[in-house]
């Protein structure tokens, strides 16, 4: 005999003295996370391994307060740690294209870069000072007057030797020539040609003489003025070199136990030796300057960036590791990228426009990001993968990666990588990765799993009124009292769809403080009563349900067919759900059962008509096993029978509505009329068992509201799984309405007892020969499937033999053999 559930087993009360409190003023509030031990346990093991791979992937339901307990652990895990060192990029002197990197303390990095913006000054102004000094001036002077008296002495002496050789030494536009003179003056060309040959010959003779002669002494004298020039700029090297060694000798008596800086600055004071021009003078800024001015002036000034420091991650005011939250995690986001201007129709770029994403700033702590936003950057994905697993960050165009970049940029040195990544995600995408990423297992060796329930605890329950608590101060929302906590309870074990256990989707706990406030604040009460909460719940069903009301009225309308009295034959009421996203309801079905002579066994229109999903199949599948396995162990199954969802449209799924499609069944074959009042939900194995089903809640009260509305006659009620009794949490007005015999839900462990509460007829067991008790539910199916196999044979005795022709082309008839029964 089935017990059908009382007011109690349908809903568990909370009681608001368990509190001790009036309200949550009275509370202190919990700051961390409750009800999530094992993935605070691996959250523990995670961070503090410091073996490459074992990074974390955090898995859970979204509300379940992953981010906050992360963010939590990791705040409380960086302000133990050192903080890392800084990372600045700089100028490669050797290969522009390649800058260097240079790791320093934390803190250093910016002073590095003021001091070497105060060096280059002091520099400038050090050189353009010992480039204009009188001693400069002078030693260059003696120079060079030296070489303009050699220049001089041998324009003299062969000045000398033309003129005793009636020639004269004459500086042209094409140089030095030797022409005839007399009294050292040139002849005309008519004297010229009145000498005599004798004497002209002479002449040619000794101007080619001295023209080789003036030649050798030409030579001799570039030879001098390039040993002058380089003993010039050798001079300009030692003055440079000495202007400017006392203010690096300061740097480097600073940064001594840093050799890469130590380094770099020795190749930047031999840099600027070498480069002395670009100091000695200094162009001013013209307000009208023509392009090539202006050219040379962004020229000047590139060739002076090249002697700064591009600090790339700055950890001057960092206390402990750091801790990134990457809400965007593109390729440039995640590992920097390399700007470009244009200037005078190109692109130019420097180490100096080199900068940090998410994974430098990280570097030395840990970083957090979402997989979902990860896995839309494909090339992010790809790239963290490769960069956790070479343990080096490298800076590169995402141009470069799609292959689209064909002009020359450049690669800046790679940097060591020391981070800890965590990734949040639901499950769905950790098992995904799982099976379609090789190296995903390799690199995430740690899994935190949040879970979306906790047990209901005397203990926990206390906890969980005192993260409200928190929830109202942070949130400056109104007390909310011992009434209304015991109300969020109910709530809560609604949301986990069991008696027995509390949802840590705190999000939404946390959606209906934030409305029942509003509640509270519009009736100008100074808690948050209740009251306020029952409201907040009715109000958000009543924002999302207007689907719902749709259908309720075309059932009350009769438009849709489901009755809610009386008692038919082969037609029962199913439940089913309608998931919105937001919202979800429940929705009776007429299934009915037609039943004939013939061998199809049990045909699905649903699966006939492509509008069963595989489960729902499978369930059909199953319910014919058991008809097998129950009524065909002696008799073959010789019957035709349809079943359907009457007046669906749309595609069925699942197996819950097995159990009533099978009731349909039997009491067509059993003729037993079924109470319409009573609808059912639960799914059959192949032993007649009845099993646990989903959405068991929205089931039952989205079919007290069609009986409600129909007129509550204290018969109808609903049939559920006896294994879905913890999973109920029915509303008050359900609760109360059983409480006063108005409305029943039974709890059934087998398809014998379900038939029996439908029927009210007994559903009979096996006896000893094989039979069934007389009278009984089960005997009526059985002894009508004896009957309909008995038929079915003796009709297929009658059939009508084939005919054949006989050789006169005339039909003959040839009587079939009989057999004996």
């Amino acid at each position: 005999m089935v017990k059908e559930l009382t007011a109690s087993q349908v809903r568990i009360k909370c009681d608001p003295a368990l509190f001790n409190c009036e309200s949550t003023r009275n509370l202190e509030p919990h700051e961390g996370i409750i009800g999530q031990d094992r993935a605070l346990q691996a959250l523990k093991f995670g961070l503090h391994i410091q073996e490459p791979g074992f990074n974390i992937f955090v898995s859970g339901q979204a509300g379940t307060g992953k981010t906050t307990v992360i963010k939590s652990f990791l705040d409380d895990l960086a302000a133990s740690k050192e903080t890392p060192p800084e990372w600045c990029y700089v100028h490669n002197f050797k290969d522009q294209y390649y800058p260097k990197v240079l790791r320093v303390p934390p803190g250093m990095g910016l002073e590095l870069q003021k001091d070497m913006k105060r060096i280059i000054e002091n520099a400038k102004r050090a050189l353009a000072q010992a480039f204009i000094s009188k001693e400069y001036t002078d030693h260059r002077a003696e120079i060079v007057e030296g070489l303009n008296k050699k220049r001089e002495n041998v324009f003299q002496d062969l000045s000398k030797k033309a003129k005793e050789k009636s020639l004269l030494l004459k500086a042209t536009q094409m140089g030095l020539i030797l022409i005839p003179a007399t009294s050292d003056q040139p002849i005309s060309e008519e004297a010229y040609e009145a000498l005599p040959q004798e004497q002209k010959d002479i002449l040619l003779k000794n101007r080619e003489a001295l023209t080789r002669e003036l030649k050798d002494r030409i030579m001799e004298l570039q030879t001098e003025e390039g040993n002058v020039e380089r003993q010039l700029e050798e001079n300009d090297h030692q003055v440079a070199s000495y202007a400017i060694a006392f203010i690096f000798e300061e740097l480097r008596r600073k940064y001594n136990k840093l050799p890469q800086v130590i380094s770099f600055l020795k190749d930047v004071e031999q840099d600027i030796v070498e480069n002395y021009n670009q100091f000695k003078t200094e162009k001013k800024p013209d307000n009208n300057p023509d392009p090539w001015a202006a050219m040379q002036a962004a020229n000047q000034k590139q060739s002076l960036t090249k002697y700064g420091v591009n600090v790339l991650v700055d950890n001057s005011e960092l206390k402990g590791a750091p801790v990134i939250l990457e809400l965007n995690p593109t390729f440039n986001n995640l590992f920097g990228r390399i700007e470009k201007e244009a200037q005078f129709g190109a692109l130019y770029t420097d180490f100096s426009m080199i900068k940090s994403g998410s994974l430098h700033k990280a570097n030395g702590g840990f970083l957090v990001m979402r997989i979902e936003d990860l896995l839309t950057n494909y090339y992010s994905w790809d790239g963290l993968k490769r960069t956790l697993r070479d343990g080096k960050l490298v800076i590169e165009e995402i141009g470069e990666r799609m292959g689209f970049v064909a002009t020359k940029s450049l690669q800046p040195e790679p940097i060591p990588l020391e981070v800890k990544v965590v990734i949040i995600g639901e499950p769905m995408f950790y098992f995904l990765l799982l099976q379609a990423d090789i190296e995903f297992r390799e690199l995430f060796k740690v899994k935190a799993d949040f879970d979306s329930v906790m047990e209901r605890t005397e203990s926990n329950l206390k906890d969980y009124a005192a993260v409200i608590c928190r929830i109202c101060r942070d949130e400056k929302i109104k007390p909310v009292k011992n009434d209304a906590l015991a109300k969020i309870m109910e709530y809560s074990s609604r949301l986990a769809d069991d008696q027995e256990k509390l949802s840590t989707l705190f999000k939404d706990i946390a959606d209906i403080i934030r409305e029942a406030n509003f509640w509270a604040t519009d009736s100008k009460s100074r808690f948050i009563q209740a009251k306020h909460i029952d409201k907040a719940i009715e109000q958000k069903v009543y924002r999302s349900n207007l689907i719902q009301q749709k259908i309720n009225e075309m059932i009350n309308k009769h438009m849709l067919m489901i009755d809610t009295d009386g008692m038919v034959v082969g037609q029962v009421n199913g439940l089913s759900v309608i998931d919105l996203g937001d919202f979800a309801f429940g929705r009776p079905n007429r299934i009915t059962a037609s039943l004939g002579m013939g061998r199809e066994g049990v045909v699905d229109i649903e699966r006939e008509a492509k509008l069963g999903g595989p489960i729902h199949t499978k369930g059909m599948l199953i319910l014919n096993g058991h008809m097998i396995e129950k009524y065909g162990r002696d008799v073959p199954l010789s019957l035709s029978a349809r079943i359907v969802f009457e007046q669906s449209y749309e595609g069925v799924e699942g197996d819950s509505a097995s159990s009533t499609e099978l009731y349909a069944l039997l009491s067509r074959l059993a003729d037993a009329p079924i109470k319409q009042g009573i609808a059912v939900t639960g799914s059959v194995n192949q032993k007649g068992e009845v099993q646990a089903i989903g959405g068991i809640n929205e089931k039952i009260e989205g079919y007290f509201e069609i009986c409600q509305a129909a007129g509550l006659n204290g018969k109808q009620g609903v049939m559920i799984p006896v294994s879905n009794i913890k999973n109920l949490m029915l509303k008050e007005q359900v609760t109360e309405a059983v409480r006063n015999g108005k409305f029943h839900i039974y709890p059934v462990r087998t398809i014998d007892e379900g038939i029996e509460v439908l029927t009210g007829v007994k559903a009979g067991s096996r006896r000893k020969d094989g039979s069934f008790e007389p009278d009984s539910i089960n005997d009526h199916v059985q002894k009508r499937l004896i009957l309909m196999a008995e038929k079915l044979r003796d009709f297929g005795k009658t059939e009508e033999p084939p005919k054949k022709q006989n050789n006169n082309g005339s039909e003959s008839t040839k009587p079939k053999p009989k057999k004996d029964k």
